[in-house]
């Protein structure tokens, strides 16, 4: 704990408590703001301004969370958190103006603790550190001991709503969708265990546990709730099943498509969340330079997406951002001159002045269906979502070379595989290589914390063998702050990897030339791989050494 010795002036404290009447403000946020301080220096003069020792971050993440005496959910409510060490209770919190907070304490406590203060972000950091056994589904978790049945209710994500459920499993539900939209996560994951299930959300492509359940017959409960939601059959438990459900979450309407898939203890289920008012909102302005490619990547791929016809292929793993690439490049060139439909599954975003059509396997209307319709509806420019089997590969080829512009993905974990996958479909070689004009391998790499991001020497961290770093190097990490949830990260940005065909590349693939020396002449002529994409980000200080190694190392 650090106790300086600068204090606010008490005329500065007053005059934020005045405003705040005024603005019908918090006045802790109005003397920040008027103190033009960083979050740690201003703590600290608080601190002594009122005589109470300061903690940050790191001090509180070396003692443990006592929620067992106050609750997690009331530690969020009150933007606090009661905190143990090998002989004390400690009390942290961020708002001196709150006059009851200490009263409330007190009496709710009921145990001997010292008093501390922190920034209301390094509280929230601390509390989203300790999510496995936090949140809004910990008082779910807690209810759904007590074994009560399942009812069905309309779906609606709200904390009054959440509060108000009868039921613990119906509670312990809405609780994990709702937390996972308030944390921006993309995926839910639901998996069983021997002894009950976990739950972890995906944030920034990485999961995260948040909770677990520990009696299977409970578990059971929350897979036929989620099963219910997605009017599937709850006696099928043999062979995987996929639906989608609505819910409101604050006002709007939001999709969760979802996977259930058995396993050796049951079933497992990942939701996709969709918010799609979210998405719209973002494709409004969407641009690839919001997407974070480099200018040069960025130039290259706009001459590439100008062309009057031929492919433009984004490959690159599930969730690397291929469809959003995809979208920015179509948003870019939508001039309203041209024609231009999408088929899709699903259709994520809606982009005005574009004919998306949703595949519709069920009733027939597949990638190569809805494709050939297409060609009949007189469009200039065709984007496919994915070329998953060798009839959606040859017609997308054969428009490409028909005079369209063809943007679609395929998955491969770089630009070269992509050559193999659709010749491998049995795509003619001198067709594919006549219709290409692009490959575009992408991965989504995060981003330091430019709210705690600092200097670290290469000395100091641990890089991995195939990772090399020049001599002098200045690399940044992120410590970890309430901004990115103790995490050290913050938002995503996209990396590429850039295969432009030239002649003497196309007769190389015609001829079934290897992909070591397809590689070495893109090499030569300028392409550059993934991995050095990623560790010239690292090197910027927008990424660090562990990011590059995970996402994109050398192969």
């Amino acid at each position: 704990m650090k106790n300086p010795t600068s204090k606010f002036d008490v005329e500065l404290v007053h005059q934020a408590g005045l405003q705040a009447v005024a603005k019908n403000a918090r006045a802790i946020d109005l003397l920040e703001t008027m103190s033009d301080e960083t979050p740690e220096r201003f703590v600290q003069r608080l601190a002594s301004t009122f005589s109470y020792p300061s903690v940050d971050l790191a001090s509180m993440m070396v003692l443990h969370p006592a929620f067992d005496v106050l609750s997690f959910s009331e530690s969020l409510q009150h933007e606090c958190v009661l905190l143990r060490d090998d002989q004390h209770l400690v009390f942290v919190f961020a708002d001196v103006y709150n006059k009851d907070l200490q009263s409330w304490a007190s009496e709710r406590i009921k145990h001997p603790f010292l008093t501390a203060l922190a920034h209301h972000a390094d509280i929230a950091a601390y509390l989203t550190q300790h999510e496995d056994s936090t949140r809004t589904v910990d008082a779910a978790l807690s209810d759904v001991i007590s074994g009560r049945s399942v009812e069905q209710q309309s779906e609606e994500l709200s904390l009054n709503v959440i509060e108000g459920d009868a039921s613990p499993v119906v509670k312990l539900v809405r609780s994990t969708l709702y937390d996972a939209l308030k944390s921006d996560a993309s995926d839910i994951h639901i998996e069983t265990v021997p002894v009950g299930l976990v739950i972890k959300y995906r944030l920034d492509g990485v999961l995260s546990q948040v909770g677990a359940v520990s009696e299977r017959s409970l578990a059971d409960q929350v897979i036929s709730r989620i099963k219910v939601m997605s009017e599937l059959d709850i006696t099928e438990q043999r062979v995987p099943q996929d639906g989608r459900f609505r819910a409101v979450y604050r006002g709007r309407e939001v999709d969760f498509r979802v996977s259930v898939m058995p396993s050796i203890h049951g079933e497992d289920v990942v939701i996709r969340i969709l918010d799609k008012q979210t998405l719209a909102d973002e494709a409004k302005g969407l641009r690839l330079d919001f997407l974070g490619f480099d200018a040069p990547t960025m130039q290259v791929m706009r001459d590439q997406f100008q062309l009057p016809y031929g492919m433009v292929l984004v490959t690159g793993p599930t969730g690397s951002g291929k469809t959003t690439t995809l979208y920015a490049a179509i948003s870019e060139i939508n001039n309203g001159y041209d024609k231009i439909i999408t088929i899709e599954d699903p259709v994520e975003y809606q982009l005005p002045g574009v004919l998306q059509i949703p595949v519709n396997e069920k009733k027939g209307l597949t990638f190569a269906r809805g494709l050939r319709s297409i060609l009949r509806h007189d469009p200039d420019k065709i984007m496919v979502g994915e070329i998953r089997d060798g009839e959606t590969a040859q017609i997308a080829v054969q428009s490409a070379l028909t005079g369209h512009l063809v943007f679609t993905t395929v998955h491969a974990n770089n630009s070269f595989d992509v050559i193999g996958r659709f010749l491998n479909m049995g795509v003619d070689p001198y067709s594919f290589v006549s219709a290409l004009n692009i490959v575009v391998a992408q991965r989504l790499m995060r981003v330091i914390c430019k709210s705690c991001a600092e200097k670290v020497h290469p000395e100091y961290i641990k890089v991995p063998k195939n990772i090399v770093i020049p001599q002098g190097a200045t690399l940044m990490h992120g410590k970890g702050c309430g901004a990115c949830r103790g995490t050290g990260y913050k938002g995503r940005r996209a990396i590429a990897e850039v295969l432009l065909l030239d002649d003497e590349l196309r007769e190389m693939i015609a001829n079934h030339a290897s992909i070591r020396q397809i590689k070495e002449h893109a090499q030569r002529n300028g392409t550059r791989f993934l991995h050095h994409a990623a560790l010239e980000m690292a090197l910027r200080g927008e990424t660090t050494v562990e990011e590059v190694h995970r996402v994109a190392p050398m192969v």
